[in-house]
């Protein structure tokens, strides 16, 4: 069993494969910045922070189960989640890939959720409960599959949405739902009809 006590960093070095990694990094694990187009050889453990974008990853399969801190993924070439750690207890980014589904995220994330810039039609498969959920500029026509509670803030501006069915039941500071693609705009009053909201609405 191969472990490090601190950080692992193997970032920018044009890495095609994660072969000979360590088995357990008990702090950050880096490898952003390569050539991966799969995680598999990657630590099975990471007590802090994993990065992997910024790479050409088709698939998240060989990622911990569990991340301690936050899971970067942003930047790749996924189309789904498939493989994703299970459990994340700080944020989870992955931004600016291609994805049309959030099936195979993680049951359970504590902090920030960031899918938008991606190509969603659907929230199927997103975690049940998140700090903050990102879903803006892609291409939802519903919030079907969104999470039921969201601790910050919520954004599900630039899509296509014309209805609010589906969004969360409860969000603990703002609710973004302005300038929707198709030119349709919802008002404060439909959202706080549907929505327990903490903070500001912004239509």
């Amino acid at each position: 069993m191969y472990k490090i006590d601190g950080d692992f960093d193997c970032s920018s070095n044009y890495l095609i494969s994660l072969k000979g990694a360590p088995d357990i990094v008990a702090d950050d694990f880096w490898c952003s910045n390569n050539d991966l187009t799969s995680l598999e050889g990657a630590p099975e453990e990471v007590g802090r922070d994993f990065w992997c974008s910024n790479n050409t990853l088709t698939s998240l399969n060989g990622a911990p189960k569990i991340i301690g801190g936050t899971f970067y993924c942003q930047i790749n070439n996924l189309k789904t989640l498939g493989g994703a750690p299970e459990s994340v207890g700080g944020e989870f980014w992955c931004q600016s890939n291609n994805l049309t589904s959030l099936e195979g995220s993680p049951i359970k994330v504590g902090g920030f959720f960031a899918c938008h810039r991606n190509n969603l039609t659907s929230l199927n498969g997103a975690p049940i409960k998140v700090g903050s959920f990102s879903c803006h500029h892609n291409n939802l026509t519903s919030l079907n599959g969104a999470p039921t509670k969201v601790g910050g803030n919520f954004s599900c501006s630039f899509n296509n949405l014309t209805s609010l069915e589906g969004c969360p039941k409860t969000v603990g500071d703002n609710f973004y739902c302005r300038d929707q693609k198709n030119g349709h705009r919802f008002t404060v009053e439909e959202v706080r009809a549907v929505c327990d909201v903490g903070g500001k609405v912004y239509v």
